[in-house]
């Protein structure tokens, strides 16, 4: 099995995100089953390998550099095109394109379908993001009614919603940087979380949504979006209420009725279990030799399946065209 090398920027509070966070973890999983290392690449850590002191002293055949930090792809793509190189894909919509002797790691489903329409011709696996054991219910008593974080939220929350709660309810919102995530929604009996507005307005999606899913392992209520990868477990009116909805009146009221007569709690073990670590732990070992035997593939054999890609405009024309044509028809 190949050394892997997980690259991320930095793993300073600059970078602090939930992708970073992910990518960590992954790494963590990834060295309960071989030799796995984090690997920085704009910035040096003391405590972490930098790229360019890797790049000096790893022989290309003998590892394996995953990449994912979405903006920084085409370029570390470049930088990387003589060693083996895996994609792992969490936000979608970049608009790069990866050749096929990149495999990809999709975290959601949604992002895999993403990938495979995408890259057909790649090896495609999903990898699902885990949810750490400090994530669960600790059944103490919860100080705060409704709990919204500034980040990804849209404006329709910050500037009506949580007004409409606020003398009504216990409303806590959180704009900066919080250590202990697990204790904050422990304390807290529903969650906001609605960042729709923050994926389209950034031209990218929502590749897995952490934060919704921990909640819920912590036993909030959770109002939520259904953007993007949230689609993948969110499933409205059974999990979870969707917010944004029709009015404020209509999602105000919801919210406070919740808190009233809260819905008899449903079975989180069965949404949970496929992102704990000793569910993904032997699906990893298996997309990893997967991995290692498509590279020993890549030394004996050259890529001979192309993709035949259309002019993105003569296919948009194509449907304009159809569109008409059926309007006509009826």
């Amino acid at each position: 099995m190949r050394s892997l090398y997980f690259l991320v920027p930095g793993v300073s509070k600059k970078f602090a995100s939930g992708g970073l966070f992910a990518e960590i973890k992954t790494c963590e999983l990834a060295q309960q089953l071989q030799s796995a290392h984090l690997v920085t690449y704009r910035e040096t850590a003391s405590d972490h390998l930098y790229l360019p002191d890797v790049l000096a002293q790893v022989r290309p055949q003998e590892a394996i550099f995953v990449i994912s930090w979405g903006f920084d792809i085409p370029k570390l793509v470049k930088q990387l095109r003589s060693h083996h190189v895996v994609y792992h894909a969490h936000s979608t919509g970049y608009g790069f394109q990866l050749p096929s002797h990149i495999p990809i790691w999709a975290v959601s489903h949604n992002s895999l379908g993403y990938w495979g329409q995408k890259a057909p011709n790649n090896p495609l696996f999903y990898l699902p993001n885990q949810i750490s054991p400090e994530f669960q219910n600790l059944h103490q008593e919860r100080d705060i009614d409704v709990l919204v974080q500034t980040r990804k939220t849209s404006s329709y929350v910050l500037q009506q919603l949580v007004p409409y709660l606020q003398g009504k309810c216990r409303v806590e919102v959180v704009s900066s940087f919080v250590p202990d995530l697990a204790q904050l929604f422990n304390r807290s009996k529903i969650y906001l979380y609605d960042s729709a507005e923050y994926w389209l307005n950034n031209a990218v999606s929502e590749g897995f949504g952490l934060p919704p899913l921990e909640a819920i392992a912590c036993g909030c209520q959770l109002f939520s979006s259904v953007n993007g990868a949230l689609a993948d477990y969110l499933d409205p009116g059974f999990n979870c209420q969707k917010i944004s909805t029709y009015c404020v009146e209509y999602d105000g009221d919801r919210l406070l009725a919740a808190l009233e007569n809260p819905p008899a709690n449903f079975t989180t073990e069965a949404l949970l279990q496929p992102h704990r670590a000793e569910t993904i732990l032997p699906r990893f070992a298996t997309i990893l030799q997967e991995v290692n035997r498509f590279f020993d593939y890549q030394a004996q054999y050259p890529a001979n399946i192309q993709l035949q890609r259309k002019n993105p405009l003569l296919v948009h024309l194509k449907l304009a065209l159809r569109q008409k044509l059926a309007q006509f028809r009826t």
